[in-house]
């Protein structure tokens, strides 16, 4: 695993990089190219209904998410899982498109899905362009984020208790 860099002091990372921030230990910068080096790299084929073009079929590759993030040492007790379940993950991309994620949905102990920070598109390295999150048990293409620029890690806060039903 590459040593992640402290991420810039106005927390937007280099072009070509993201930060990983939040409510983490170990803030990083990581680039394509420490994806690359520093995990396993999983190979997916994904077909998502595009609304205005229909279904597109792409293929990915590039580490799980929940592996990446890990280096940034997110501030829970790894072994008490309802403390793990209240965590968010949230994505940035360098287009404006964002896209939120639970923790849950990639711990292995619950939804354990299979999503990718990208480093490969279609056989074509994005280096240039910056990681794609790749979420492939989704039928649209909506959180798929191109050119990732920003990974925030943090707890659901509420501000008070939710409404109850009258």
């Amino acid at each position: 695993m590459p040593a992640p860099t402290v991420p810039p002091a106005a927390g937007l990372a280099p072009a070509g990089s993201f930060a990983l921030r939040g409510d983490v230990a170990r803030p990083a910068t990581l680039t394509v190219a420490d994806l690359r080096r520093g995990w396993e790299q999983h190979r997916v084929e994904v077909v998502f209904d595009c609304a205005t073009a229909g279904p597109r079929h792409h293929t990915f590759a590039g580490p799980l998410l929940r592996e990446v993030v890990a280096v940034a040492h997110p501030r829970f007790d790894p072994a008490r899982r309802k403390e793990r379940s209240r965590f968010l993950i949230a994505v940035d991309g360098g287009d404006g498109h964002h896209a939120l994620l639970s923790w849950a949905e990639i711990d292995a102990d619950f939804g354990d899905a299979p999503v990718l920070l990208a480093t490969r598109m279609d056989d074509r390295d994005l280096d240039g362009d910056g990681p794609q999150l790749v979420v492939p048990s989704d039928r649209c293409g909506a959180r798929y984020v191109s050119a990732v620029t920003g990974i925030w890690i943090g707890p659901l806060r509420l501000a008070g208790t939710l409404p109850s039903e009258g």
